[in-house]
C-alpha cells in the first residue's frame, strides 16, 4: 500500500500544521507523566501544532483516558494523545487499570476513527518510568505525539 508520497518507514516526515490535538494526561504519577506531557507538548508544537490548536486535558489517572479521549473525538479532534503511568503493586489492581486504559484508548481510536497516540507506561517501579519519561530511555510521549501524527495523517490519505 506504500506510495511514492508516503515517508520511508522510520522517518515518518510527517507536520501537524493545522490539525487539532488534544493531550489527555493522568494525574496520578504525576512526577512522570509531567514529563511525559513536556515531551508531547514539544513534539507537537516543534511538527507544527498551533499553540491555539492544542489542548491539554487532566484526569484523575490512567482508568479515566478512554473516556476523555472519546470525549475529545466526538468533538473534533484531529488526534489525541493519551499520557499516564501505572506502576506495577502487589495486587491485581495494576492489571485491571492497565488493561482498561489499553483496551478503552484502542477502542476509542477504532470506534470513531481518531488516531489515539498510546502514551501510557506500565514499568515495575519509578526507576523504569522515570527512565521512559525523558530519562536514558527515552520519552515515551515524543513517541505518542508522533504516531498519533503520523496516524492522522494517514487518515487524511487514505480518505482522500
Amino acid at each position: 500500500m506504500r506510495t511514492k508520497s508516503d515517508a520511508p518507514p522510520g522517518d515518518p516526515a510527517v507536520d501537524g500544521v493545522g490539525r487539532r490535538v488534544c493531550v489527555i494526561v493522568s494525574r496520578f504519577n504525576s512526577a512522570v507523566t509531567e514529563r511525559l506531557l513536556e515531551g508531547a507538548a514539544r513534539t507537537l508544537v516543534e511538527r507544527g501544532v498551533a499553540a491555539e490548536h492544542l489542548d491539554t486535558v487532566f484526569v484523575p489517572g490512567a482508568w479515566e483516558l478512554p473516556f476523555a479521549a472519546r470525549e475529545a473525538a466526538v468533538r473534533g479532534y484531529d488526534a489525541i494523545v493519551a499520557l499516564g503511568c501505572v506502576i506495577r503493586g502487589e495486587t491485581a489492581h495494576f492489571d485491571h487499570v492497565s488493561r482498561g486504559a489499553a483496551d478503552g484508548l484502542a477502542r476509542v481510536q477504532l470506534d470513531t476513527g481518531v488516531p489515539v497516540g498510546f502514551g501510557v507506561l506500565t514499568p515495575d517501579n519509578l526507576e523504569q518510568a522515570l527512565a521512559r519519561a525523558g530519562g536514558e530511555l527515552g520519552n515515551v510521549g515524543v513517541d505518542a505525539a508522533r504516531a498519533a501524527l503520523e496516524m492522522a495523517a494517514l487518515r487524511g490519505r487514505l480518505n482522500a
